[in-house]
């Protein structure tokens, strides 16, 4: 073969191999603007949806905690502030608990006991949520109204039923205003953050656990050398050095926390009413749009689709906010 024809076919070789990788890149390009279109999408399709509530309403539609299809008045204000509550009050318990579990499983547990528990833990993860709705109204909630409920109303808050009003409630007013209720039944905000809780602990203890094993072991025995307990190693080695892994992981079980629509749906109460009692039942968006969306005509349907407006806009804050505490910590690391 001469040096021509050498010359000609590894030229040719080279424009394919060009061509090629053209082609790649704005197939990965397609992907990724895939992704952003369905983003816009879904944004710009629940925003034109409620044009007409928001056009209506205005900015009082997100302060207004009045809801009324008969004389066609909306507010977002109670869905929003049910949502948010049950999250809070859901990873507030979540946290602490999912923190224990990782820990107990990449420190403390004997090798035999991690693999089942994990196992389980991650098949906790996998039950749809319609399950702990069913399992939160038929089980749980009606055993928090028997024997929960009447010790937080006695104790807490400021409606106990010997009308003697306890020590929390009477110095601490927030508290018991948080704890005081009359609503019988078990259904309730504290309810439904509860349940919340017990669905998104899998996954954040799941994310925490592996990035605890990601831990190299040498810091570790470095600490435990130095005369440093369990606590200590877990507190001043493992979580500073997975802490923007971990929250990621909280922010991870707080959007599916956010958006949860039937489990939230069974045990909230679906009540329109804006109470400061965790133990009254409310509403979220989720189960708002849920339990109405398949009725609703006009102007109440053009209130729910703002209500979706909103979940997303909330949710995107939520993010970025993660995003930027990820980046703030990540300069500080140096990275």
């Amino acid at each position: 073969m001469s040096i021509a024809s050498s010359t000609d076919i590894l030229e040719q070789r080279t424009r394919r191999d060009a061509r090629h990788e053209r082609l790649f890149r704005w197939l990965l390009k397609g992907c990724a603007l895939i992704v952003l279109a369905a983003l816009l999408g879904a944004a710009g399709a629940t925003l034109w949806g409620g044009r007409e509530a928001f056009a209506t309403f205005g900015w009082h539609f997100l302060i207004s905690s009045e809801w009324d299809p008969g004389n066609d008045v909306y507010g977002a204000l109670v869905p929003v502030y049910g949502t948010l509550a049950t999250s809070f009050i859901a990873l507030l318990i979540a946290v602490p608990i999912s923190f224990g579990i990782a820990l107990y499983l990449s420190e403390v547990a004997p090798a035999w006991l991690r693999t089942p528990v994990a196992s389980a833990i991650e098949l906790l993860a996998g039950i749809p949520s319609i399950i702990y709705g069913m399992w939160g109204l038929f089980i749980f909630a009606p055993f928090f109204a028997e024997h929960l409920k009447p010790w937080l109303t006695n104790n807490l808050g400021n409606k106990p039923d010997d009308g003697q009003l306890s020590w929390v409630a009477e110095h601490v007013p927030v508290v018991g205003k948080l704890f005081g209720s009359d609503y019988p039944f078990g259904a309730s905000i504290l309810v439904a953050g509860i349940v919340l809780a017990i669905m998104v602990i899998p996954f954040i203890s799941s994310v925490m656990r592996e990035v605890f094993q990601t831990v190299p072991t040498p810091l570790k025995e470095s600490a435990y050398a130095l005369g440093s307990s369990t606590w200590e190693v877990a507190w001043n080695i493992v979580l500073p050095y997975t802490r923007s892994a971990v929250i990621g992981g909280i922010f991870l079980g707080l959007g599916r926390a956010l958006g949860e629509t039937m489990a939230v749906t069974f045990v909230l109460g679906n009540s329109m009413r804006l109470s400061s009692s965790l133990l009254d039942p409310g509403t979220s968006i989720a189960s708002a749009i849920a339990n109405q969306f398949s009725e609703a005509v006009g102007l109440q349907k053009s209130a729910l689709m703002a209500l979706a407006f909103l979940l997303f806009v909330v949710t995107f804050i939520v993010l970025l906010i993660a995003r930027l505490m990820l980046r703030r910590l990540a300069s500080k690391e140096g990275r």
